[in-house]
């Protein structure tokens, strides 16, 4: 599925085409892939709100699939293996920002279904590095949400300094929450949800949410960390305002809406606001860890490949319980 133009998902920008299978180059692998998850960069991305720096694009960056050719100087992985590939695709390892390990920080970083193409699509080539080995227990379906949803929640969390014991706020709920909550609670963390959608309070309440509800009701300094998970600017103030004293909020996504003016009181006592990009190849390897540990259970909806647009549009207008995926071919 290729995207020719930004627009609108409404307009159902992407189209079906045969492409020419990628090469694989020296330090490449090819995954023939059997699921996508649909991340809200996607939709980002091709309706415009973050520019691609290239058209046509094949986008998607949660990717699984079995290992179907390897390129010159790969020893770490064979074919037939079944990996996933996340946003992160390769950074220059040299620069100030990965000698300090903020590789996702890197300026000559390149990304998953941005820089290159991506997993809507039968077949995908990428960097040996950027291709992970999954953890046992998990379909193919259920491991994409995983690489994307998965690893930017988990740094998130990592960042908004909750330790194992403390209270989470999740604002917004979808299918980088619902991974996050377990985490929170596979560590023994209270963790409060606010949304909108009943169905999803249903879902956190089914995953261990100790309460629901809205994101004006939750107690001033009632949590000891914070994530904004949905990209409306006015979050954080309810976010800020629900946070104790030293507290941090974490932002998760890569774009949002206008925080509106902030009175000074919301942040003093120390409190700390900060933004979460991307991440590394470390937070990717750590998690996969983590979640066949919990186990995490997934929530997904699938969509065949020719029907992506209908999963973006489905993402956009919050009609998807959890996480989308795409079924490039018939997942284990």
């Amino acid at each position: 599925m290729v995207l020719h133009q930004c627009a609108k998902a409404e307009a159902r920008p992407l189209r079906l085409a045969d492409v020419a299978a990628p090469r694989v180059g020296p330090g490449e692998v090819r995954l023939r892939v059997s699921a996508c998850g649909v991340c809200h960069t996607d939709l980002h991305l091709i309706e415009g709100d973050i520019t691609p720096p290239r058209l046509p694009l094949v986008p998607g960056h949660q990717v699984v699939g079995v290992i179907e050719a390897v390129g010159p100087g790969v020893s770490t992985h064979r074919e037939g293996e079944r990996v996933g590939v996340p946003w992160l695709s390769s950074t220059d390892g040299v620069c100030d920002d990965c000698r300090r390990g903020l590789e996702n920080l890197c300026r000559a970083a390149r990304f998953t279904g941005f820089d290159i193409d991506g997993g809507y699509a039968e077949l995908i080539a990428v960097p040996a590095t950027s291709a992970h080995h999954l953890p046992a227990g998990f379909s193919d379906r259920h491991a994409a949400p995983l690489l994307c949803a998965g690893v930017i929640g988990y740094r998130s969390y990592r960042l908004s300094g909750v330790h194992a014991g403390g209270r989470l706020a999740l604002f917004g709920f979808g299918g980088s929450a619902h991974i996050v909550l377990q985490l929170a609670r596979h560590e023994g963390c209270e963790v409060f949800v606010a949304t909108r959608a009943e169905g999803h309070r249903d879902l956190a309440r089914r995953l261990g949410a100790a309460w629901t509800g809205s994101a004006e009701d939750i107690a001033a300094g009632a949590v000891d960390g914070a994530i904004v998970f949905a990209p409306a600017g006015r979050l954080v103030h309810d976010a800020l305002r629900a946070v104790r004293r030293g507290g941090t909020v974490a932002l998760a996504g890569i774009t949002m809406s206008d925080i509106p003016p902030t009175p000074y009181a919301l942040l003093y006592q120390e409190r700390v606001l900060r933004s979460v990009a991307n991440s590394t190849h470390r937070d990717v390897r750590e998690l996969l860890q983590l979640a066949g540990q919990v186990p995490v259970q997934t929530t997904v909806e699938t969509f065949p490949l020719e029907q992506a647009n209908d999963a973006l549009l489905a993402v956009k207008h919050s009609r998807i319980e959890a996480a989308a995926v795409l079924a490039v071919a018939d997942p284990v």
